[in-house]
């Protein structure tokens, strides 16, 4: 398969277990391999080369999980582009006090807090500055799903599923989250500007009509005199 041959010769793949001249046995390492590479590369959105760099860290029996969580969040996380000036120095001071209040333990110089800064800077070109405001609600968001990451991490017992469960956890996770949110902003903004309630308002509700009696009229006309009455009113 040229796909393969092709990650082979990248050293994304391990050699198999050579069976003839031109033939290879490939086990379930093999095939589990390849399925990792196939999810970064295509749910993931990384390039060959940052896959590498990713498999490389988790290959490396003497690196730290810590350590490949932090190679993993390098690779999926963009920096602030082109910003530059004292216009990044500002929103980097903001995203290190923001770290400070949190009392996150996070490099206020990594991929990640980049990232953010870069993010900051963009809105305010935008002009949408009011948006960063936001920051602490989506820093709110962003702990507990942070926990049950590394929760689901942590009941992997072998090095092996341990450190490709934090590569998932990081890179796909990051994709399922940015759904997830898509998802929701559908949800809330067609129950906010959509939905039935919205557009009419609320439904008052309605007085039931009390039943109109029939007045007997008396005289010669009896009781067709009265139908008649009825009817006249």
């Amino acid at each position: 398969m040229p796909t393969i041959k092709y990650y082979l010769r990248e050293g994304l793949l391990a050699a198999g277990e050579l069976t003839s001249p031109n033939q290879a046995h490939y086990g379930a390492g093999h095939e589990r391999r390849l399925r990792l590479i196939r999810a970064l590369l295509d749910v993931g959105g990384l390039s060959l080369a940052a896959i590498g760099e990713v498999l490389q860290a988790m290959d490396d029996p003497g690196r730290p999980v810590h350590k490949v969580l932090g190679a993993a969040a390098d690779r999926v996380t963009p920096t602030g582009g082109e910003t530059a000036g004292p216009e990044l120095e500002d929103a980097r001071e903001e995203v290190a006090e923001l770290l400070r209040r949190r009392g996150w333990q996070a490099d206020a110089r990594g991929s990640a807090a980049e990232s953010l800064a870069g993010v900051l800077c963009a809105l305010r070109r935008a002009g949408h500055g009011g948006y960063i405001d936001l920051l602490d609600v989506y820093a709110d968001a962003a702990e507990p799903v942070a926990r049950a990451d590394l929760d689901y991490v942590q009941r992997r017992v072998a090095r092996e599923d341990l450190v490709e469960s934090v590569v998932v956890g990081t890179v796909l996770g990051e994709a399922m989250f940015g759904a997830l949110r898509r998802l929701a902003h559908v949800d809330v903004s067609y129950r906010r500007f959509e939905s039935p309630e919205h557009l009419s308002g609320p439904v008052e509700p309605v007085e039931p009509v009390e039943p109109v009696e029939r007045v007997e009229q008396g005289g010669s006309g009896g009781s067709g005199g009265g139908e008649a009455g009825a009817a006249g009113d």
